[in-house]
């Protein structure tokens, strides 16, 4: 078990704090990694798996707007899966990530292993973007780690 889904599943526990997962090219690895561990019901309820722009429109209320002008791999499009996550589980925190895992699918301006992510609580909602190398499950991997790293900060400040 790595140090920061422990150090972040013990600090959401201490907190009574619940967490929320919004994934696309993850497909629940998040989710999986936070209820790995005995006790994950203290800190996990529930989680979205929203692979499609259909699906993170229907589950989470991303704009068709947003989709059609930045596309699903974009800051503007994790903000609104984050926010559309928290308020539907009602979490305190909620983990959204989108990107291109591979091995196709990237362009020039979003390359294979382009990865966003966004943090969102009740007070504010972060991004950042990540490029990633490595095979699909590399990126995906390392797109489940920084998400940790990411909660992981903010909980620590």
């Amino acid at each position: 078990m790595s140090t920061t889904l422990e150090a972040v599943t013990a600090q959401l526990a201490e907190l009574g704090h619940k967490v929320t997962t919004a994934e696309s090219c993850t497909g629940g690895l998040l989710a999986a990694e936070l209820t790995r561990i005995p006790g994950s019901s203290q800190w996990f309820e529930e989680g979205y798996i929203t692979y499609s722009n259909h699906a993170k429109q229907r589950l989470l209320n991303v704009n068709d707007t947003t989709l059609s002008f930045y596309g699903a791999v974009s800051e503007e499009c994790v903000r609104e899966m984050a926010l559309g996550a928290l308020i539907a589980a009602k979490a305190d925190y909620a983990l959204a990530i989108s990107g291109i895992a591979g091995p196709d699918g990237g362009s020039d301006d979003k390359p294979v292993g382009t990865v966003w992510f966004s943090l969102a609580t009740k007070q504010r909602i972060w991004a950042r973007q990540q490029c990633f190398s490595g095979s699909r499950d590399q990126i995906r991997a390392q797109a489940v780690q920084f998400a940790l790293l990411f909660l992981q900060r903010y909980l620590n400040r």
